[in-house]
């Protein structure tokens, strides 16, 4: 069913920084579709859209590393709203290892589930995006693409890819209407964030709350940011 809305998907929608934009942009009336591996905290989020006064999300549930899964969220996306609009990857994974201890596992999870999911998403969003002349992507990478925490070897490089993904996305598609941004969060209040860091070693006066971030990518789908196309715009407290 075609609707006149803006029409975005948001992956990583369950938690942290996904979670606040996919209710961000449900109170600005945007039909959204909800990705993400843990399918009851989807169903929260969408729950938590719904209460913001946005329409019923679609929700797709399992492992956007997996390239066919990835592909369906934009298959269904558009054949059941008749478009899509803007596609805001934040989903992600951010093991703090050592460089001795990296394993070759460790480093495919990582590249798949950082890089190559994204990825996945962009091309077959891409051929929709040309076709309408326009489109909107927003990836969420991390300050440690460019300043590395010890730990995030596998990390900050898979999350460079993303940074990189977002500067050619600017050069082949500003031509044709499409706009990309790469958002570089600091430290922000997110289950993740606490997985590797306790407060202990990282107090919340020194955090922004991930509804901070969320923010920042409503002004560049809202065209507020466009000084920053192809750019990392970085958010730190």
């Amino acid at each position: 069913m075609t609707t006149s809305s803006p029409v975005s998907i948001v992956t990583g929608a369950g938690s942290g920084i996904g979670r606040a934009v996919a209710i961000d942009l449900a109170t600005r009336g945007h039909a959204l579709t909800l990705a993400g591996r843990t399918e009851s905290k989807l169903h929260d989020t969408a729950a938590a859209c719904v209460a913001a006064g946005g329409p019923a999300p679609l929700v797709m549930h399992g492992d956007l590393a997996d390239s066919g899964l990835a592909h369906s969220v934009v298959d269904r996306t558009i054949a059941e709203r008749g478009h899509l609009d803007n596609l805001v990857n934040c989903a992600g994974t951010a093991p703090l290892v050592r460089i001795q201890d990296t394993t070759d596992e460790l480093l495919e999870e990582v590249f798949f589930h950082n890089a190559f999911a994204p990825a996945f998403l962009i091309v077959r969003a891409w051929p929709h995006f040309m076709e309408r002349r326009g489109g909107c992507v927003v990836n969420v990478s991390s300050l440690a693409s460019s300043d590395p925490f010890n730990g995030f070897f596998a990390y900050g490089a898979a999350k460079s890819a993303v940074d990189s993904f977002v500067r050619s996305m600017h050069g082949e598609g500003a031509r044709l209407g499409i706009r990309a941004f790469c958002i570089n969060p600091g430290a922000i209040e997110t289950p993740m964030l606490r997985r590797n860091f306790p407060v202990t070693m990282l107090p919340e006066a020194k955090t922004l709350p991930p509804e901070a971030v969320a923010h920042v990518i409503a002004d560049c789908i809202e065209g507020r940011r466009e000084a920053d196309r192809g750019k990392t715009i970085i958010v730190r407290k």
